[in-house]
């Protein structure tokens, strides 16, 4: 006799064995084949499983493929330009760059149940999606001393894929003027620098940096990481440098697209990780980004559509997949100070979650792309280059306690510039502040405080002399810098402000002759 009583305390009981699937041992969807697999409480066997992952991926990324859909319910794939594929040799980018070569630019157009080309074989809808495509890889070993150079590795495993290119790039290439002047055609080769740590990051702080002291790119890399305060910090800029190098790349290259292999775990763990960090306004982003959000860079090329086709894919049938197909994936090394922060956190927390319970991706996933930023943008943050959020100055100023009891702490963190701090308080110029330029995640990462205790090792640069990526400067020439305040020998007081010829004009129109 069968019953759910506790054998323990009655004879006749017996406690049944959980069923090893969910909901049955056939696949729910020829309801023949034994299950080879479970997905969020649903059985797929083996040859069930291979179409439902192709499915989802199209289905994430063809309505993104057309510039204007029209009112067709089945338009033309026809794309504007060529794609970039983000490959950072994890699972999810290897699964991502096999389904977008067989599905796309295999050569083979899509076929019926009967094996015929749909529509014939000159059917416009069997023409090439994308003209061409890249594949570029950002190695990050400069920024860890302990990793190993992995181009040559990632190289070969496309070597197996024809007609692509591949586009190896370095993460400080963020710092090389030679790379900067390649992918903008800009001739500007000055450089920024900054120093970290002081609240509201003053512009009296911002210099430029002279040529005869100017690091090379990866001593320049080094020195930007180890001014960051915090693990977190390091993390999330070298996010944001590995992005934007693929961004400014692929805006080079004349792509219409650039494809992410971010699965739905990775898609999961970033969205938490990124309001964690003060990014809740530029959520939406994480989903897909239309980027440059503004209209300052788009004399360097055209805009750019960032869309991740795994999406609705988690990590478990990512893996599936891959053993199932035979897809090689190089991996990625462990890179300690990027994953100690709270990106490393919220990861270990939502993968140990997924485990007792599938669907804990997918509902952060939905409910995140329910969110709306409050208020609208004014314009786009000087680092990261997405949305900035207006009025984050005053929301600041009524949260934040802006004194401090120490005298000692209060001019550590305030103390003006040489050029300045000759100068009376109240004649002191008022000088705008950086942070008005940037979003409140970037601010944080630049100004947290730190809890570890400062290195002995010998710094590379002085704290005020940490150079900023090349981006940074092509809208910096708003900001007044260090060499713009100058103190006269009579103790006078001169600000350099530069001025267009009509203002120029205008502040002397009334010392002009008459041209008549």
């Amino acid at each position: 006799m069968a019953s759910c009583g506790n054998p323990i305390t009655e004879d006749g009981a017996s406690m049944p064995s959980r069923p090893r699937f969910d909901k049955g041992k056939h696949c729910i969807k020829c309801k023949l084949n034994l299950g080879n697999i479970v997905i969020r409480h649903a059985v797929y066997c083996r040859d069930c499983f291979t179409p439902l992952v192709t499915v989802k991926f199209r289905k994430a990324l063809e309505p993104h493929v057309n510039a204007n859909t029209g009112t067709s319910k089945r338009p033309k794939l026809k794309a504007s330009g060529s794609v970039v594929l983000g490959f950072s040799g994890g699972l999810g980018s290897a699964v991502l760059f096999d389904l977008v070569y067989k599905t796309y630019l295999a050569g083979r157009p899509p076929t019926s149940e009967n094996g015929d080309p749909r529509g014939g074989i000159n059917h416009p809808r069997n023409a090439d999606v994308w003209t061409t495509c890249a594949v570029c890889y950002v190695e990050v070993s400069s920024a860890f001393p302990e990793a190993h150079d992995s181009t040559e590795e990632i190289r070969s495993a496309l070597a197996s894929y024809a007609n692509l290119e591949f586009i190896p790039l370095r993460l400080e290439d963020a710092f090389d003027a030679s790379w900067w002047c390649r992918v903008t055609g800009s001739s500007d080769m000055s450089q920024l620098a900054l120093e970290l740590g002081k609240d509201g990051l003053p512009t009296e702080d911002l210099n430029l940096a002279h040529s005869s002291k100017t690091l090379p790119p990866n001593e320049a890399l080094r020195a930007f990481l180890t001014a960051l305060p915090t693990s977190t910090a390091v993390s999330k800029a070298i996010q944001i440098l590995i992005r934007l190098l693929l961004l400014f790349t692929a805006q080079s290259r004349g792509a219409s697209h650039l494809l992410l292999g971010s699965s739905l775990t990775t898609l999961a763990v970033s969205l938490i990780s990124c309001v964690a960090q003060g990014g809740g306004h530029a959520i939406r982003e994480e989903f897909q980004e239309h980027w440059p959000p503004g209209s300052s860079l788009t004399e360097f090329g055209g805009s750019v559509r960032v869309v991740r086709p795994l999406r609705d894919v988690t990590i478990k049938e990512c893996a599936a997949f891959a053993w199932w197909n035979g897809i090689r994936v190089p991996g990625r090394p462990r890179l300690i100070r990027a994953i100690a922060g709270i990106p490393g956190l919220t990861k270990d927390f939502v993968v140990r979650l997924e485990k007792d319970y599938p669907s804990t991706v997918s509902t952060i996933a939905r409910t995140c792309a329910k969110l709306e930023p409050k208020g609208t943008s004014v314009g786009e943050c000087w680092f990261c280059r997405r949305h900035l959020q207006g009025g984050l100055a005053d929301w600041k100023a009524r949260i934040s306690i802006r004194s401090h009891p120490d005298p000692e702490v209060v001019a550590q963190f305030t103390s003006p510039s040489p050029a300045v701090s000759s100068v009376p308080p109240d004649q002191a110029p008022e000088l705008p502040s950086l942070d008005t330029h940037l979003c409140y995640s970037c601010v944080a990462m630049f100004t947290s405080r730190s809890s570890r205790k400062p290195s002995s090792a010998p710094s590379l640069v002085h704290r005020q002399d940490t150079p900023l990526p090349r981006w940074v400067q092509s809208n910096g020439a708003e900001m007044p810098l260090q060499d713009a305040v100058l103190v006269s020998d009579n103790g006078e007081l001169w600000v350099r402000n530069q001025r267009s010829e009509g203002e120029s004009r205008e502040l002397i129109a009334d010392f002009l002759l008459p041209d008549h």
